[in-house]
């Protein structure tokens, strides 16, 4: 269980550097722009699929762990060191990037951190909740005994940018606690007191997604 937890820490810590690194020092929507930002995170889920992924099947998300708890893929020990793995990688990549900014004399205001933007809290936990639904549904699906394992890192890298495709421009796009918790605790403020919103939404998505995958789509062994 330990492999798979530092294999989690090593997965998420590239998919947080990479992706929130991407936004902040390409500049964002108005710089690297939504595409930029999306393949970024996208491709960081590839990466890691096809590395890690025989170890601990690349979470990197504790609300997939989650998902595969609640359909019995993961027992309540593999979820705890799951779980730590993701959110330790993710600060300590947030803690990297911070370093990055500040000894290239940039602001570490910006993080990458998740916002809601325009929508409020409801708008943004409905967002974040449907994005997750969608993006855990198909992990589920395509890892389950009716999906292709050789082209599931592909499908699953591809389906995190067409996620983020539609989140940027309203949340910044979570569907991940431990990707939003970590530049939130950096950043503070806002980001910190908006923070339950993209840790509870993603959860509920993807609870939902586990379920729905399971009794509608067949898709537990």
């Amino acid at each position: 269980m330990l492999k798979k937890g530092i294999a989690e820490f090593i997965g998420t810590f590239v998919l947080v550097l990479f992706g929130t690194g991407a936004a902040v020092l390409g500049g964002g929507i108005e710089g690297i722009g939504t595409l930029g930002i999306a393949m970024a995170f996208g491709l960081s889920i590839v990466a890691m699929a096809y590395s890690i992924g025989t170890i601990s099947g690349c979470h990197v998300n504790p609300a997939v762990s989650i998902a595969m708890y609640v359909n019995k893929r993961l027992s309540f020990s593999e979820l705890a060191y799951y779980i730590v793995g993701q959110v330790l990688g993710a600060v300590v990549a947030t803690g990297v990037l911070k370093i990055i900014l500040s000894t290239s004399d940039m602001a570490v205001t910006n993080l990458g951190q998740n916002s809601f933007g325009a929508l409020g809290a409801g708008g943004a936990f409905l967002v974040e909740a449907i994005l997750t639904f969608i993006f855990i549904l198909v992990i589920i699906v395509v890892t389950g005994k009716h999906g292709s394992p050789e082209f599931a890192g592909l499908v699953i890298g591809l389906t995190l940018v067409l996620i983020h495709l539609l989140g940027i421009p309203l949340t910044g796009t979570s569907v991940n606690p431990a990707r939003s918790f970590s530049p939130a605790i950096f950043a503070g403020g806002e980001a910190l007191s908006q923070l339950w919103v993209f840790i509870v939404a993603p959860i509920v998505g993807g609870i939902l997604a586990a379920i729905t995958s399971k009794l509608l789509l067949d898709s537990e062994a």
